[in-house]
């Protein structure tokens, strides 16, 4: 019988930006917790001193990232309902965040990947469908589609 073949170890520099990488994703989930959702749907990004979405101040209308920041908060807060609302695409980023931050951290910690890594197909599928619904979700806010 043939033992299942362990997982190789991470170079350093692998280790390293597993760590940077999964670092940063938790402290903008924990930012995203600690900031209140914006009952506009968007805007919450202020509360960190940043300026308003220049798109919206140009021209009225919201660019694809608008709401982001309040979807993660919302997420954040549990309101799943309250994310999608204020951006669908966030909320499936905030959603990714929250798996990738620890698998990323606790793989920088222990050296080597604690959850197999996608493959190649699954990542290029992940990342056409970000792209499709931060596209999607934009065209019916500015109203291109009516829902």
């Amino acid at each position: 019988m043939t033992e299942p073949k362990s997982p190789s170890p991470l170079r350093w520099y692998q280790r390293l930006m597993m760590g940077v990488g999964g670092a940063v994703l938790a402290v903008l989930l924990a930012t995203a917790a600690w900031l209140s959702p914006s009952a506009q749907g968007l805007g919450t990004h202020q509360q960190l001193g940043l300026p308003p979405c220049t798109l919206v101040q140009l021209t009225g209308t919201r660019c694809p990232s608008c709401g982001m920041t309040t979807s993660w908060s919302h997420l954040m807060k549990g309101n799943v309902w309250g994310s999608l609302k204020a951006n669908s695409a966030g909320c499936l980023l905030g959603l990714l965040s929250l798996f990738l931050a620890p698998w990323m951290l606790s793989s920088a910690i222990v050296g080597r990947l604690t959850v197999p890594a996608p493959s190649d197909a699954v990542l290029i599928t992940i990342t056409v469908l970000v792209v499709a619904v931060t596209l999607g979700d934009w065209l019916v806010r500015i109203n291109y589609f009516q829902l």
